[in-house]
């Protein structure tokens, strides 16, 4: 009977056969997806100016600026919604989010219905996006995707909205929008941290939390092609800093909650700490050997609050206005999007949705569509900018806020109550909207106006 000790040295000599084996090698290569995976990365409230990659000097995000420089940068990409439940409907459908009902802007803390149709819905337990509408996640699973979510959630507060309802194989998340980093609370008390549907306690600053919990998910799935979705809180009130751990949670009047007044170096951390978490994710995708084979899109879901740089727009977090809808994105793929990429074309979260359904190769159900367009194909091809016409529209209480571009002109109206305000902007000429043209071109100011009002039409959902 061969000891112990030679029994060990009789296995690392076979490990070391088959690692030095051609066809130890070809397996290894085979058992790699042959699909691309995709990992989407989506920041909270990260405004336009936000990123070094487009201008900022006082905010570190070498990971993103890498990103950017390895791929393409948009230079014109728009979130689908000023606030962020809308632009997250808009990714899970491919679809405008008015189409859903009662998402056109975010759920308020503890599944509160803003306007009239959210509190409708709120009332009746249906205030979230039902999951047969989540064409993208479908649509992966189908393609025999393996689907994940870590970070925000923000589609509902019901179990039956939860992610694992909708297709997704692992969940770890917060319920809505602002949570306190560390404690995991919103500002009414509420523990809202879950996993696949569960209450579940974790100690750390969230930001951290959902970095780890993405890197575990790519370690674990690295032999088939998966769906990544890294959705970080930051940076979204509550204001605080991976070193600003209190023993207790945020009260509700606690200062940080405030999202227009961040200390800017709090603000800075928070950005800075987001990055070094995606830099974390990226190494984890090269340790694993996928990088080469994975799409990385990373993008904000609406405009930047008044804490952050939405420069050189006007407008903030929930307006029509530029900056509150253009923001920051980036995309790299690997040997099919050329290094140093900068995209002028006009585009919309919603585009992704269809880029990543193509690349995936998932199919739509019969009868269902896509509202948006292949814009990474577009891109691939080297197309120059096409003309696009968009949409946009935010209700709160009893004021809406609406906006329509084509080309380069965009027409933004705001109501309240009985009170109207109509603007006319020409982008290309003057993109901080500075200059309304309503009297001096109503000819376009007419044609737009007509446009709205049919899209508001096309787009009226079905009541449940």
């Amino acid at each position: 009977m061969p000891s112990d000790f030679t029994r060990a040295c009789l296995r690392l000599l076979l490990t070391a056969a088959a690692v030095l084996s051609p066809g130890a090698l070809l397996a290894a290569e085979s058992s790699r997806p042959s699909r691309p995976s995709v990992l989407f990365i989506l920041a909270d409230d990260l405004g336009y100016g936000d990123l070094g990659c487009y201008g900022c000097r006082d905010i570190r995000t070498p990971t993103i600026d890498r990103l950017a420089a390895e791929g393409v940068r948009f230079t014109c990409y728009y979130a689908n919604g000023a606030e962020c439940t809308p632009t997250r409907t808009a990714l899970m459908t491919g679809r405008y989010q008015q189409r859903v009902g009662g998402l056109e802007c975010a759920i308020g803390v503890g599944n509160v219905g803003r306007y009239d149709d959210a509190i409708r819905l709120a009332q009746q337990h249906d205030l979230g996006l039902p999951a047969d509408q989540n064409q993208l996640i479908r649509g992966l699973k189908q393609a025999g995707y393996a689907a994940a979510i870590c970070g925000k959630w923000h589609l509902g507060y019901e179990d039956k909205f939860s992610p694992t309802r909708h297709g997704f194989d692992h969940a770890f998340y917060c319920l809505g929008g602002g949570m306190d980093y560390f404690h995991h609370t919103e500002p009414t008390g509420e523990h809202v941290l879950r996993l696949n549907g569960e209450p579940v306690r974790r100690e750390g600053y969230f930001t951290d939390l959902v970095t780890d919990e993405a890197v575990a998910f790519i370690r674990q799935h690295q032999a088939h092609p998966f769906f990544l979705y890294v959705s970080y809180t930051a940076p979204h009130a509550p204001f605080q800093s991976p070193k600003d751990r209190r023993p207790q949670p945020l009260p509700e009047d606690a200062p940080a909650w405030d999202q227009a007044k961040a200390p800017p170096a709090t603000y800075v951390a928070m950005n800075e700490r987001m990055d070094e978490g995606i830099a974390r994710i990226l190494d984890a995708l090269e340790g694993v050997g996928v990088a080469a084979n994975t799409l990385v899109i990373f993008a904000s879901d609406n405009g930047g609050t008044r804490s952050g740089r939405n420069a050189p727009f006007s407008g903030f977090k929930g307006s029509t206005f530029e900056g509150g809808i253009r923001v920051p994105a980036v995309a790299r793929w690997p040997g099919r999007i050329p290094p140093g990429t900068v995209s002028e074309q006009v585009c919309v979260t919603m585009d992704f949705t269809v880029s990543i359904a193509r690349i995936a190769g998932a199919r739509l159900p019969a009868g269902s569509a896509f509202d948006g367009v292949d814009i990474l194909q577009w891109v691939e091809r080297r197309q120059p900018p096409q003309p696009r016409t968009l949409f946009w529209r935010l209700r709160r209480g009893s004021q809406t806020r609406s906006a329509v571009r084509e080309g380069g002109l965009k027409y933004i109206v705001e109501r309240q109550g009985s009170e109207t305000r109509e603007c006319l902007f020409d982008l290309e000429k003057d993109p901080a909207e500075q200059n309304d043209l309503c009297a001096a071109r109503p000819a376009d100011l007419a044609r737009l106006r007509a446009a709205l009002a049919r899209w508001e039409t096309e787009v009226r959902p079905v009541q449940p």
